[in-house]
């Protein structure tokens, strides 16, 4: 086979990106997306400029605006990008700041002349949001004058303008558009912007945040503004339930990332408060949200765990050969909230989700630790509170490890089922795609449904009684019940539990399920109702991937059967029963009532169960996930009161339905 002709790589094949291509043909190299999330990134970046003035002191209110065509505003009150002739550069500063990649005014920012701490570092932001942009428009006011500009597709168009203004407000107006052509979707919804500018209140105290969001016309608009910052925050979050007071701790030092670096200022305040209710843990740097963390998170695992170990170790509260608590154990009831600052920062990358500042961390875990170790002297009865709450979370999340260790090695044997599992009737097949189980109400139902059934594909798997309520039962309890512990050995996918102690209690795996159908077979009378809800809470409970997928039937057994000379009818509803009836006409007819499971004629269990051409079932399936949930809570949780409830307000629908004989 003859090779593709190539073009000749060669010195002429070497180019390079010039101008606003750089961004817009390589979006993702800055934003580090080149959809949705790229997109929502170029309006931080536009967002920090305004937040660095505002923590400067220019300007105490920040609005955005999201407009109906997807254009957006930002507004600050400021002191106005400077846009006029730069004498040192010999250009001017609008040609700098919005179309030169690595240009702006905190590069020389000597012991904070411009910026004190920004969230713009690189000189990026602000061009590589206008390279991508449809267009955009910028009104700037400052030193008694208007200055504005327009972008489209990254060039200038008609220069700079510029008029005398006599107001003594300055502050700087830009409005865009993100361009389609360089995002696959601009489509940024009001909940990221809401999301956003929460956040920046939290850690901008006293800054008014408003969000005008243009729906049908009109505006609907919100407002963040936390006075105290991260401690109004803190509060707010964990309420009045908290297991202690919400601290507050603040310090400034001069920090280094090596011994041959230089020094750098960082300043951090720390909210934090322990609950057994919540918890959270979010870290801000420069007044950016860390979605992974950095330095902060390992400073706080290093100091909350050292610390507190530490005062167990020295209260005694450890049993003899005892593990030392892990994080885990920790931030299952740690609210902490983080709000830090440097003039020199190293942020994994232009996304700023994450800081690597070797000397930030280094400082934090000395100051958390001293102040930790302050506050557990001054308040010995927080201290016993929070340490005595994580130690009982360490053993909780111990019991349910062991806990998952018994359950996956009963339930993951590798012995025949049918040695195990005692009256389970396996079938012929092995090919899960057509395997069905019929699990049965007791031994007599067995017998009958063994008769009726096609043994090269229906298996029976018989319940002794009545198995335990799983919303009430706790789990120790549930997986000693060697009823619902077989079960779950025949289903073969294992349970999905989630637990607080323990998120994963025990592995799931759809794929080992080994039937196309389970399908439950109770009689049709108050004894087989409660059998039925009980075996489809469990099935909620421990395996409800297994209703999501549609995998669980109900058997609709007959109310009725309508004997004539010739024929039997088989009624499953009252209106049924009057169909028939109607339907024979006046040949003489008998009509009786279904009898259970147990004392039907095989052939009977075949037609009205058993063979999938005749029999009915019903899908179980969750379509109200949230409400399922509730009527579950309701009548068969530990929701007392909304059960009396329910049964005051529903109870005579349901007064026809009695049997009362």
């Amino acid at each position: 086979m003859a090779k593709k002709k190539t073009q000749e790589y060669g010195n002429d094949s070497i180019s390079s990106l010039k101008g606003a291509d750089r961004v817009r043909k390589r979006p993702a190299v800055i934003f580090g997306s080149d959809g949705i999330e790229g997109c929502c990134h170029s309006v931080f970046e536009i967002l920090s400029n305004s937040i660095d003035e505002a923590r400067e002191g220019y300007g105490n209110e920040i609005i955005v605006t999201k407009f109906a065509d997807g254009s957006i505003q930002i507004e600050d009150h400021g002191r106005g990008i400077p846009v006029d002739y730069n004498k040192n550069e010999e250009r001017y500063n609008w040609e700098l700041v919005f179309c030169e990649l690595y240009a702006g005014g905190k590069y020389n920012n000597n012991d904070g002349e411009n910026y004190e701490f920004s969230l713009g570092l690189n000189g990026l932001g602000l061009c590589s949001t206008q390279y991508s942009s449809e267009y955009m428009d910028v009104n700037i006011r400052r030193d008694g004058q208007k200055f504005t500009l327009h972008f489209e597709k990254g060039e200038n168009v008609g220069g700079l303008h510029k008029e005398k203004y006599d107001k003594k407000d300055t502050g700087t107006i830009i409005k865009w558009k993100p361009d389609l052509e360089v995002f696959t979707d601009i489509n940024i919804t009001a909940d990221y912007f809401l999301d956003v500018m929460k956040k920046q209140s939290i850690v901008n105290a006293g800054v008014n945040f408003v969000f005008r969001n243009q729906v049908n016309g009109k505006f609907e608009v919100t407002e963040f503004k936390y006075e105290n910052g991260i401690t109004d925050y803190v509060n707010e979050v964990v309420g009045e339930q908290g297991l202690s007071t919400t601290q507050t701790w603040s310090t400034e030092q001069k920090v280094r990332d090596r011994k041959d670096k230089p020094e750098y200022k960082c300043k951090m305040t720390i909210a934090v408060a322990f609950s057994n209710k919540v918890s959270m843990h979010e870290y801000y740097h420069n007044s950016s949200y860390l979605e992974y963390g950095g330095a902060p998170e390992k400073a706080v695992k290093n100091a909350f765990v050292y610390q507190i170990d530490q005062w167990l170790k020295n209260n005694g509260k450890y049993t003899k050969n005892e593990k030392k608590i892990t994080f885990e154990d920790v931030e299952d009831c740690l609210v902490i909230v983080i709000s830090s600052f440097s003039s020199m920062t190293s942020y994994e990358n232009q996304t700023k989700k994450a800081i690597t500042n070797k000397g930030i961390q280094d400082a934090m875990v000395e100051f958390l630790r001293h102040e930790l170790e302050i506050y557990f002297i001054e308040t010995p009865l927080e201290a016993e509170k929070i340490c005595n709450q994580v130690l009982i979370n360490k053993r909780s999340r111990e019991d349910a490890e062991k806990t998952r260790v018994r359950i996956k090695k009963n339930l993951t044997s590798s012995l025949d089922m049918t040695n195990r599992v005692a009256k389970f009737v396996d079938c012929r097949s092995k090919d899960n795609s057509e395997r069905e189980l019929f699990i049965v109400e007791g031994d007599s139902a067995l017998g009958a449904c063994k008769q009726a059934r096609d043994p090269n594909f229906q298996a029976i798997m018989p319940i002794r009684g009545k198995i335990l309520n799983c919303l009430k039962a706790d789990l120790n309890k549930i997986f000693k019940s060697d009823i619902i512990t077989d079960l779950l050995k025949v289903l073969g996918c294992g349970v999905e539990v989630k637990s607080k102690a323990n998120k994963d209690l025990a592995t799931f795996d759809m794929n080992l399920l080994r039937w196309k159908r389970i399908i439950f077979c109770t009689d049709a009378d108050v004894d087989g109702f409660q059998i039925r809800t009980l075996l489809l809470t469990m099935v909620y409970r421990l395996t409800p991937t297994l209703i999501e997928e549609g995998k669980v039937f109900i058997a609709e057994s007959p109310l009725y059967e309508i004997t004539t000379k010739k024929k039997v009818y088989f009624a499953y509803t009252e209106a049924e029963k009057e169909k028939y009836i109607k339907e024979i006409g006046k040949e003489k007819f008998t009509v009786q009532r279904s009898k259970g499971l147990g004392e039907n004629e095989p052939e009977m269990m075949n037609l009205t169960t058993m063979n999938p051409a005749t029999r009915r079932l019903i899908k179980v399936m969750p379509d109200d996930v949230k409400r399922t949930a509730e009527m579950f809570d309701i009548l068969l949780g530990d929701n007392l009161q909304g059960r009396k409830d329910y049964i005051v307000n529903h109870g005579a629908e349901y007064v026809d339905n009695l049997d009362l004989s």
